[in-house]
């Protein structure tokens, strides 16, 4: 069997049929959207049909704004620094909270805020992983408390929060709240029509779309300062020249995600099973979080005896494409976030493995990853001097 891909919470492959919309905006209708003559206006209705598909997608009304942009980084940066300059900075209030368990992009634009003044709050998550709606709402300061940010699913073990509940419990402090739902969509339902976040950020990548697209919620009434300034597109929201191909291509890959919610949540999660049963039945290894809790293609596993890193690279070997965790943290060696948020085993906050399936994983894929996976424990516990007996439990 050639490679098999196994790492689709860091990115997937762009599904055919968005390809296929996609090539003809690269030397067919290539024309700058803002230009006036033909070659401009004859992209408009392939521009207004991808932001019907992206609206649909998250059941968005029509008053509300989708702002076109990179990537979820770029949507995540826009909205703490935009609160930031908008509300804290005007000192009109001055306490973020967030999680411990964010993507870095929140993480560290959190940080950064910090540094010219915020106060920033980072909760825990409990023992099944997720943020309680009750902590969130002993960490909100009426008076204080300009914004909450938390993922709506957890790109390291799939874990889901609570989002409605938490979103909810901000609403009725008068607090904003925004989360980066990248790792939900494609995988479970999002509607912002019945949650009532103010700020959705996504990224096409990880839905089967183009790297490099991107999009930003905005609900209806809210305004926030721009990240980037120097053009009106997008209703003066973020400026610079818009990618019509990969607006195109975002657009159809939502639409052929929603679609396929209910395949996602039957096979994918009947294959993530598969995986998960073989690899939980070997000796010694723990898969972290509740199947029900989790999205259906994820699985965060830590083998005692075996670095995460080591196994990555056997697994490499036979092919097979999997990862420690975040991506745009694969070259740190420090603790799994997730695993020091849930207060593991130290030993095992250095040997987690995320598998992370998508709508393209076969049956056959999951038989041979199985017989690799237990021949790579079996020949890196062989050679290891820190295996020590049983897993406890975290």
């Amino acid at each position: 069997m050639d490679r098999i891909y196994l790492d689709n919470n860091a990115t997937t492959l762009v599904d055919p049929k968005v390809k296929d919309a996609m090539e003809p905006f690269f030397c067919q209708r290539y024309g700058n959207p803002n230009s006036l003559h033909g070659f401009g206006t004859e992209t408009h209705p392939y521009m207004s049909m991808a932001i019907d598909r992206l609206y649909a997608g998250i059941n968005a009304d029509e008053k509300d704004d989708i702002i076109i942009n990179s990537c979820a980084t770029e949507g995540n940066n826009t909205v703490i620094k935009g609160v930031y300059f908008d509300l804290i900075k005007e000192g009109k209030k001055k306490h973020i909270i967030t999680t411990q368990i964010e993507h870095p992009c929140v993480r560290e634009s959190c940080e950064f805020v910090k540094k010219l003044g915020a106060d920033v709050t980072f909760l825990p998550v409990n023992q099944d992983g997720v943020v309680a709606p009750a902590a969130l709402k002993e960490a909100i300061r009426p008076d204080e408390t300009a914004l909450v940010s938390i993922m709506w699913a957890n790109n390291e073990t799939g874990l889901m929060m609570p989002i409605k509940e938490l979103a909810e419990t901000a609403k009725a402090a008068g607090v904003l709240f925004h989360t980066d739902a990248v790792q939900a969509i494609g995988k479970i339902p999002v509607d912002v029509s019945a949650c009532p976040v103010d700020f959705l950020t996504f990224s096409a990548h990880k839905f089967h779309g183009p790297k490099g697209a991107g999009g930003l919620y905005i609900r209806n009434g809210l305004k926030i300062t721009p990240l980037l300034h120097g053009g009106e597109q997008m209703g003066g929201r973020r400026a610079g020249t818009i990618n019509v191909a990969f607006m195109v291509g975002m657009g159809i890959a939502m639409e052929l995600a929603v679609n396929g919610l209910a395949y996602e949540d039957k096979e994918v999660r009947r294959l993530r099973d598969k995986l998960e049963d073989a690899i939980v039945g070997m000796s010694d290894t723990l898969v972290i979080g509740k199947r029900e809790l989790r999205t259906p293609n994820t699985i965060l596993v830590s083998v005692r005896g075996v670095e995460g890193e080591a196994l990555i690279w056997d697994l490499n070997k036979q092919g097979i494409a999997a990862s420690t965790g975040s991506a745009c943290a694969s070259e740190s060696l420090e603790s799994n976030p997730t695993f020091v948020a849930m207060s593991m085993d130290k030993e095992l906050a250095h040997t987690g493995i995320r598998l992370s399936l998508s709508r393209f994983t076969t049956e056959a894929e999951i038989d041979h990853t199985i017989k690799a996976f237990k021949k790579s424990v079996e020949r890196l516990r062989g050679i290891s001097s820190t295996y020590s007996g049983p897993v406890g439990k975290p």
